[in-house]
């Protein structure tokens, strides 16, 4: 058992012994409840020394653990609580608490569209209650991006339930390149999140790469049982090590890309590289730097670098050099 498993069950065996005004508790017989109760969840003898019930005890009473629970000694051997309503059960939540319970719950609620998260949903709802009980009026102070209304969020569920059920998948779908739409078979491994869009990330056969649909270019969903599922292991951290995003050109190895950062993009990139396999190489007079990243070229890593504007050159390698200065070029065509 986890030892703060095991004190809380420790906490909670003493509290409850001291709310019971109609006996008397010595430490020995503490100790005994305490060791009853652990066997009881354990299944085994787990006996508690007296140290460590003397140690909860000062814990008990101090703000440590956040009871300060009024627990005096009387006729010198006797243990009671001098407050007979107290209970650790029952204490009030701090300003803290609830700034943490607000968080939390609000980081959970981004989750609500998988059925993984139904059992707390009610326990979310109950958890809400208090706190707004406690502290009316209290504002999150961690915003997430989300999109409510990003479309296919609705299939969210479906698939991951298709995904630990291995089951194949026949789906219907039109990706922005094609004028009509097309239904295929799909073996799903996983569910990915990018840049506040999802992605389900499988296989159509078993020779075929793996490969990545847009669930808001999803139109329908079906499934077909008589299929066999590509039941293969896949190490989506292994896959997709060496890429931004999601698009995996299978057919490349991965290649240095060497870059130059100006000075007021370089504090930026350093402390939030653009990839784990970023290196700073120099550190330029100016505040600029130069950096390596080892990465597998796609349409994602293009978007991220574009982004950076006049902020960013590419050194290395020499053709996504040129693709870059053609894509600016006909960028300024835009403006002439």
């Amino acid at each position: 058992m986890a030892q703060n498993k095991n004190a809380l069950i420790r906490y909670k065996t003493i509290d409850k012994c001291l709310q019971n005004r109609y006996r008397t508790w010595t430490l020995d017989e503490l100790i005994d409840a305490v060791s009853e109760a652990l066997y009881e969840y354990e299944g085994k003898e787990n006996p508690v020394s007296k140290r460590t019930i003397q140690l909860d005890i000062q814990l008990m009473r101090s703000e440590k653990l956040g009871y300060n629970a009024p627990i005096v000694v009387y006729d010198k051997k006797y243990y009671k609580y001098d407050d007979e309503e107290f209970t650790i059960t029952d204490i009030p939540l701090t300003e803290t608490d609830i700034n943490v319970l607000t968080e939390t719950v609000s980081m959970l609620k981004q989750f609500k569209d998988f059925s993984l998260f139904n059992d707390v949903s009610d326990i979310l709802q109950r958890l809400e209650d208090k706190i707004y009980a406690e502290k009316s009026h209290t504002q999150p102070v961690i915003h997430l991006d989300k999109n409510e209304n990003l479309k296919g969020l609705h299939f969210l569920d479906e698939l991951y339930q298709a995904i630990i059920k291995k089951v194949v998948l026949k789906i219907t779908y039109k990706s922005f390149t094609s004028r009509d739409e097309n239904t295929f078979l799909f073996h799903p491994f996983i569910l990915k999140e990018f840049n506040n869009r999802w992605f389900l990330v499988g296989k159509k056969r078993p020779k075929a790469p793996i490969s990545n649909l847009a669930l808001d270019r999803i139109i329908a969903i079906d499934y077909d049982f008589q299929t066999p599922y590509i039941d293969e292991e896949f190490d989506a951290e292994k896959f997709y090590k060496n890429v931004v995003g999601v698009t995996v050109n299978t057919g490349l190895n991965p290649r240095k890309i060497e870059l130059w950062i100006d000075s007021i993009n370089a504090p930026y990139v350093i402390t939030k590289p653009l990839h784990n396999s970023q290196r700073l190489i120099q550190t330029n007079d100016d505040g600029s730097i130069i950096i390596h990243l080892l990465l597998i070229e796609n349409y994602e890593l293009e978007r991220l670098l574009l982004g950076f504007g006049n902020g960013l050159e590419i050194i290395k390698p020499e053709r996504l050099r040129n693709r870059f200065k053609m894509i600016l070029e006909k960028s300024i065509e835009k403006y002439n």
